[in-house]
Formats: structure tokens, C-alpha cells, sequence
């Protein structure tokens, strides 16, 4: 028997501590907890958005194979986090890691205050958009019907990402 997958990309960040070694902790941890880390972007180097009084992050994405639905994912990506020391002090503060689920397949999911995929605020975070072009470029955003190099181009965002 064949077993179906999925494939998620999930966007890594960390702008506390010890950041390239905990982007490569939760990588290793979710190649055990989610699926088989099967793509991996450069890391980029990003200034802090939204909350901008805070030191910059680096990001990484990743494309995970996994057996799992889109609420286990994300509840081993919180596990991860915590086990990595993530505290949830702020919205957009400073964090020693985050995991974002970025898409899942094409799956749809809207549940509000728990899980929305894709991502919703995706396709305007150029710090999300780089590092997924750079493994993705032609993935299709599943609610506009475009590729991740098309939202890249009609992106307002100009805040500086640098690859590192």
C-alpha cells in the first residue's frame, strides 16, 4: 500500500540568541516531528517588520514531506518551539524561533484565531516570499492561481532582504 504525503513549506525565523543554531535545531527537529525535510532555502538575513524596535531576524524556508494533517503540523511546530524556548510575550516581538506554516499542498484551511493556510499575510512579506521563490518558484498560490515568482513581482514590500 502507498501512502499518500503532503508537501508543506513552513517559514523559519529567529532574531534572538543563538539564531543560526536554532534555525539548524528546528530543522533537525522537524525533520523528526513533522516529516522529511526535502528542500531547504539559503538564510536571509531580514529587518525586523511589523514591530520594527527589535533586532533583525534570519529566515529560512523549508518544504516538508509529511503524513500529517495541517493541525498536527502545527501543533509539533509549537511543540518545537517551545522546546527550543520560545516564550509568546508580543505579537511580532522578539523570539528565539518561529515556524510558520506557509501552505500546505494545496489545502485551503480558514480557521480564524487557530489555522489559516495559506498563510494569509504571505504574499506581502517580501521576507517570506525571497526564501520561498528561491525553492518554490513556480508553486502556485492555491487562492490566487499565481506563482510565487508572479507575487514577488507585484510585491509593495521593499524592506531589505539579504542573503547570507
Amino acid at each position: 500500500m502507498v501512502l499518500d504525503y503532503n508537501k508543506v513549506y513552513l517559514l523559519l525565523g529567529s532574531n534572538m540568541g543563538a539564531r543560526l543554531q536554532l534555525l539548524d535545531d528546528a530543522i533537525k527537529n522537524i525533520n523528526v516531528k513533522i516529516g522529511e525535510v526535502v528542500e531547504k532555502s539559503s538564510i536571509y538575513e531580514t529587518a525586523a517588520w511589523g514591530k520594527t524596535d527589535q533586532p533583525g531576524f534570519l529566515n529560512v524556508a523549508i518544504a516538508v514531506k509529511t503524513m500529517l494533517s495541517p493541525l498536527e503540523v502545527l501543533k509539533r511546530a509549537l511543540e518545537i518551539e517551545t522546546l527550543l524556548g520560545r516564550i509568546r510575550e508580543e505579537k511580532w516581538g522578539a523570539r528565539l524561533i518561529d515556524i510558520d506554516i506557509i501552505f500546505y499542498g494545496n489545502v485551503i484551511v480558514n480557521l480564524p484565531d487557530q489555522l489559516q493556510i495559506p498563510h494569509p499575510e504571505m504574499h506581502k512579506r517580501r521576507f517570506v516570499l525571497e526564501p520561498l521563490v528561491e525553492i518554490a518558484p513556480d508553486y502556485q498560490h492555491p487562492m490566487f492561481n499565481k506563482s510565487l515568482s508572479k507575487l514577488i513581482l507585484e510585491l509593495s514590500d521593499h524592506l531589505e532582504v539579504t542573503k547570507i
